[in-house]
């Protein structure tokens, strides 16, 4: 087995193993960001975000083990970051002088207002819990198929679904000023 220096596989970064890479995970990234962020504009910059972190530094050993996981966790971990980022930022609205909160809109629908909810709350999880529930209501991924994919059982994952599940009721209730 040789060894292969930072700078060889940095070289080897660009070439076919990313472009493959890039195919055959692209749209997995693509998928998990925008169900995470909720919008294309954010997908597409997870999307770029993760895999110029990979052209511009070492593959990590992950990637050669498990693409498909190593690429879901980072794009969960990314998504949910910015999503922290935007909740402590106020937004600016059209208007350079107009700065608003993200809750301080009266002319949002009920909908929208649930949608903002639902990924604040998302975003107030674990990420490993994040990263199950997507996989499980976003990707329609079966129990067994996630518990191969985080190496773990298929029990752990139906016990994580189920506090995960009642963690994000709670958070969303109280989003709403509800006690339960």
């Amino acid at each position: 087995m040789s060894t292969i220096t930072v700078q060889e596989r940095n070289e080897t970064s660009s070439s076919p193993d990313f472009e493959r890479i890039f195919r055959e995970h692209g749209a997995l990234v693509y998928r998990t960001a925008y169900a995470v962020m909720g919008n294309r504009e954010d997908a597409d910059d997870i999307l770029q975000t993760i895999f110029l972190r990979l052209l511009r530094r070492e593959f990590p050993p992950d990637l050669d083990r498990n693409p498909k996981g190593y690429l879901y966790r980072a794009t969960v971990n990314l998504s949910l970051d910015t999503l922290k980022i935007r909740r402590r930022q106020p937004r600016r609205t059209g208007d350079p002088e107009t700065i608003e909160t993200p809750a301080s809109s009266s002319d949002i629908s009920f909908d929208d207002k649930m949608h903002d909810r639902l990924y604040e709350a998302i975003a107030q999880l674990d990420p490993q819990a994040a990263e199950i529930l997507i996989l499980r209501y976003v990707h329609n991924t079966s129990d067994a198929a996630i518990a191969k994919m985080l190496g773990v059982s298929r029990t752990v994952v139906a016990v994580r679904l189920f506090r995960t599940r009642a963690r994000l009721k709670k958070l969303i209730r109280s989003s709403f000023g509800e006690n339960s």
